[in-house]
Formats: structure tokens, sequence, C-alpha cells
């Protein structure tokens, strides 16, 4: 069909039949896609007049159905008669009518004749029909009627009652229309108390929390009113003895010719359901508590490897490093509370982890804690945890530390920092074991062992008021004291020589060496700082390194920190006994074997290291005593 280009005029047909005919019929021309004419019956049902239904093309009366058309007009043309109801017409007003077309080749030149038969006005007329068909059957015949529709209702009612889900209806009022069985059995009415009656104001009129719920926000409502199906999951209905259960529902609409007449909600009660729910989901909320928990002890354990400390033992061969390590070896099969007491740097830490990898909780964490870098108004969150809400900021629960230690060891760091308001708290969890997070009354039972280190003078402290007695005596229980580096000097190479292959390592450097001289100067200072300084230094010097060779630099050229200005010395170096002599060479000898993994020949062994021949040295080991299969790091455990 082609597009029209000018506006076409009727054919004024003046045959009385196509004027008077009851159908609506349309000549039209398929090949110029034109309205020849239309008969008075056509222009009712288009919504025409006579003049605007010409002048309309065929394809814009039947908009994009163009193919439709063509196939449509020549099957008539092939077959000499034709009809169809795939073609749906556009009224005037817009809406789509459903019709069947009969067309028939009219005249020459292609025109066809098209009878237009309204199939809503065919269905009414078929039902008419019927009903006029039992008027004039009688009685007999309305009776078996009757007995037709009985049963549809009979078997319509036999399906609700056997429905497990509660099954009611409302009409555009709102008004109750029927109940099935099994709604009477979950709401607790009888069906006669809600027929006709408003359902939302008897079963729907409360939220949960029992607020209001105006009828206006009813979904079941918004059915009949939206034309829209509405599906609600979280909501309640109510009983008639005032209890409530938890209700999923969808309220579907009833339409009649169209129009929205009501609607059919279909419930079931998902109590149970949601019980199970919330279980699963307490117990997800525990499975998450737990994954949390672990997380922070894997936290901890990576810290614990990244600690300043590069090294888990305690290296020394001195008197005063054995005495610790036999005290370590006497406490750690007990449960007993440790305080660790010394200068800052000395190594309370690897007493405390020594204790712990000793102990029966090797397998639990150690959990470390430094009092001193915890504000003061979130210690007690830190050491107990809180719940959400407990303060501003509390976002989520959150576990303290001595739950995340539970059956393990907690080292409480500076212990003495803990604010004396806090100290009864945390003397209740070391007597009784029982503690409280902050915000919760729950009272949670714990089975720590604490391993407690301290800078300061805790009996003076005590004294001042600054700590509570009781909180020291429960505290030391077991003292022990980490000497400073001053009083062990003979562990200085040892110490020396490992930092230094700790340093290489991180810093990729091969070759560095410690001279004798080095080792001298080493071991004459005072180091204030104790093993942190020593430390330090090494991996300063080796940074500073050129050209392979370390640049050691001691303050005041080695001397000790706490001495006055330097004097011109005029006084005899200090005199050494035999037994201090061995002393300081078996050390000095040790450490440059350690550092050239036992080598004592070659350009890298110890020898060169130490400016001797290598047969001199060999022989040096030989009346030392220096076993060279043990050289390996003496580690506390």
């Amino acid at each position: 069909m082609s597009t029209v280009t000018t506006l076409p005029h009727p054919a004024e047909t003046t045959d009385p039949v196509f004027e008077g005919a009851p159908q609506a019929m349309l000549v039209i021309d398929p090949a110029s896609d034109r309205v020849l004419d239309a008969n008075p019956a056509a222009c009712r049902l288009f919504g025409y007049d006579r003049e605007t239904l010409c002048a309309t093309s065929v394809t814009d009366l039947h908009p994009q159905q163009r193919p439709d058309l063509i196939v449509f007009s020549q099957a008539v043309l092939q077959k000499g008669r034709w009809w169809t109801r795939s073609l749906s017409p556009r009224h005037a007003t817009g809406r789509e009518l459903k019709v069947e077309y009969v067309g028939a080749p009219f005249g020459s030149e292609g025109r066809l004749l098209l009878t237009a038969t309204d199939l809503e006005e065919l269905r009414r007329r078929n039902v008419d029909s019927e009903a006029d068909y039992y008027v004039r059957g009688g009685l007999a015949e309305w009776q078996r009627v009757e007995r037709f529709f009985r049963d549809i209702e009979r078997e319509n009612q036999l399906i609700l009652s056997a429905a497990g889900e509660g099954i009611y209806g409302v009409n555009a009022e709102g008004k109750t229309t029927f109940v099935n069985p099994a709604a009477e059995r979950m709401l607790g009415y009888a069906a006669e108390e809600l027929v006709g009656q408003d359902i939302h104001s008897m079963v729907h009129h409360s939220h949960a929390d029992g607020s209001h719920y105006p009828g206006h926000d009813c979904p079941i409502y918004g059915a009949f009113r939206d034309g829209h199906i509405h599906t609600v999951g979280d909501e309640v209905f109510w009983r008639k003895d005032g209890t409530s259960f938890w209700v999923e529902y969808t309220s579907t609409p009833i339409r009649d010719r169209g129009a929205v007449v009501g609607a059919v909600v279909v419930f079931r009660d998902v109590s149970l359901k949601r019980e199970a729910d919330e279980k699963l989901r307490a117990a997800l909320e525990e499975v998450e508590s737990l994954r949390q928990k672990l997380e922070l002890e894997n936290a901890y354990l990576q810290e614990e490897i990244r600690a300043e400390s590069n090294h888990r033992g305690i290296i020394g061969t001195s008197a005063a490093i054995q005495s610790v390590l036999r005290q370590v070896e006497l406490v750690a099969p007990t449960d007993a509370t440790v305080l660790v007491t010394g200068e800052s740097g000395t190594g309370k830490e690897l007493i405390a982890r020594a204790i712990h990898e000793a102990s029966k909780r090797l397998d639990r964490p150690l959990i470390r804690v430094n009092c001193a870098a915890i504000p003061r108004e979130l210690f007690e969150s830190e050491f107990f945890g809180h719940v959400k809400g407990a303060f501003t900021g509390a976002l989520r629960d959150r576990i303290g530390r001595f739950e995340l230690a539970n059956s393990g060891t907690l080292f409480l760091d500076e212990v003495g920092e803990i604010p004396l308001e806090l100290q009864g708290k945390l003397l209740r969890v070391l007597q009784e074991g029982q503690f409280e997070r902050v915000g919760e009354e729950r009272t949670r039972n714990v089975d720590v062992r604490v391993i407690a280190a301290t800078n300061r003078d805790l009996k003076s402290e005590v004294r001042k008021g600054r700590f509570r007695e009781d909180l020291y005596f429960r505290l030391n229980v077991v003292p022990i004291e980490s000497v400073p580096l001053r009083e062990r000097r003979a562990d200085i190479p040892l110490l020396a020589a490992h930092f230094l292959r700790g340093t290489g390592r991180k810093l990729k450097t091969e070759g560095l060496r410690l001279s004798e001289g080095d080792m001298r100067r080493l071991a004459g200072y005072d180091w204030p700082g104790n093993v942190r300084e020593l430390e330090n230094m090494i991996e300063r010097a080796a940074i500073l390194a050129r050209d392979g060779r370390l640049r050691i630099e001691l303050p005041d050229s080695a001397r000790p920190l706490n001495a006055g200005p330097p004097a011109e010395d005029t006084s005899a170096p200090p005199l050494l006994t035999d037994a201090d002599r061995k002393d300081r060479d078996r050390a000095n000898i040790t450490a440059a074997l350690q550092s050239c993994g036992g080598r004592i020949f070659g350009p890298n062994g110890a020898a060169t290291l130490l400016g001797v021949k290598p047969t001199t040295l060999a022989s040096r080991i030989r009346v030392l005593g220096i076993d060279k299969s043990s050289l390996a790091e003496t580690t506390g455990r």
C-alpha cells in the first residue's frame, strides 16, 4: 500500500443496502491505501464522521499493522472472499477495537468491500441469546442451569476448603465477600463474622509494633484502587483473641468487563519461618563474631611477627641471662601471674613471650596491650570490649583484649600507666575471672594468664597513692627482673652480631663485619637505652657503611652518657683478672665465628676478621674451650 498524498472524498455509494446495512461496511482501495467510502454503521463503530473516516488512510486506521493488511488484501483478491480477526482498528478515542473483517472484491480496479463485526457486541448478543433460550425452555431448563451453577459453586467451595493458605475476597468498598476455612482457623473468626465487614479494621488495623495502620495505606485495598498486584512479606494479621502473627500475602485485583470490582487475598502464617530465620541470623552473627575474633587474633599474631624485636629468642650466655632463663623455666608451666620489671629496652616482652611459649597455653595467642598507648577514656573498652551504641562512635560490638586472650596469655606492658579508677576492675577480672563489656549487663567468664611489665617502681607508686596495693600484690606473684645491658656486657658481641645479620638481610647488604676494635668499643659503653639502643646503633652503622666498612658512632667516643666532661686520661687502663680476660676473649671469638658462619680460614673467615693467623685462632679456640658445633643463638623457651 502506498502513502496517501491527497485527501480522498467519499465515493458517494448510493446503494440503499450499503447505506442502511446494520453492519459496518468500508470500501477500500489497497493499491492507493484509501478508504473510498463508509456506511453510517461504520462511522458509529469507528467513532468518525463519514468525511473524516474517508480522509483517513487504511494504514492510519490500523497503525503498525501494514503487513497484516497486505496479507489480508491479497487473500481476498485471490480467494474471492476471506475473513480475519488479526486486524484491530483504532477508534477515534484512541482505544483499540476487536473486530472480525469479512472481505470481498468490490467492482473493478482491485477495490474491496469490508464488513466489520464488533466482537464485544457479538459476545453480548450470544449471552443474551443463550439467556433467551433458557427462558423459552421453561422451568425445567432453568433448574438444569441452576444445578449446573450449583455444582460449579460446590467445586469452588471444595477447592477453597482444601487450600492450605488463607483466602478471602473484598469488594471495591473494602467489604469482605468470602472467607475460606483456612483463613477462619488462622484468624479465629467465623466466616459470617467477617463477610460484609471492613476486614482491614478487624485483622490488619495495626503494625507489628502496635502503631495504627491506616486503611488508605493498606496494600490489600491498594489492589482494587490502582489495579496492580501487591505482594507483602513483613506484616502481621491480628486474631480475634488480640494476638498477632506474621504473614506473607498477595492481593490480586478482580476485574469485570475491564473494571476493577475487588480483590482476592491469599495469605500464609510465616511465624515459624521468621523464628527459624531469626535463629539462623543469630547463628550467622555468632559465626561472624567468631570470624572477627579469629581475624583479630591473626592481626595480633602478625603484629607479634612484625614486632620491634626481629627475633623470638633471648640471646646471651652471661650469668644474668642464665638466671632469667632458669626463672622462666620454673614459672612457665604454672598459671601464676608474673611481673617483669626493668629498664626500657631490656627485653621484658621477650621474657613474656618466652614464658608463654614454654607454657601449656602455647597453642593459644599471646595478646599484647601497651597500656601507655591507650587513651584514658578507652581503657575499659580496650580491656573488656563494648556493645553497639554503648557510647558515641560504638557502631558495632567489639571484643576486648581479655576476651580475645581467653585460654591464652595477656601481656600488659607498662602496667603502671593504668588509671587508678580502672585498677579495681582489672583486679576483679584477675581474681574472679569475670567482666562485663561496656554497655552490657551480661557477665562473661574468662580464663587468662596475665604477665605484666613495667619500668616503674610500683612500690613507690603504691606509697604515693597512684597504684593500688592489692593490685600490686596480685600482679607481683612471681617477680622477674630484666637486667640492663651494662650488667651483661659479655652478651654484647653476640647481640651485635645477631643484629648485624638481621640488618644485612633487611638491607640486602652482604659482607659487613664487626672488628675486634668495634667489639671493644661496644662493650665499653654503658647503653642507657639497653638492647633497643644497641639494635638501632647497629642498623644505623649498617646504613652508613661504605665499601663494606661499618661506622660505629658512640656518643663521646664510647664514653658512658652519665659521665662528666672528658678530661685528660693519665690513669692506667682498668685491670682485668685472668677470668675476665678469658670471658672477654671467648665472647669476642664466639661473635666473630657466628658472623662468619663458623669459618676460620679464608678471606671471609673469622681469623681475617680478627686480624690474626688462622692457626693462632684455632689454638685460642681450643684453649678457651669454644665449641664450634654450638654457635647458634641461645634461645630461651
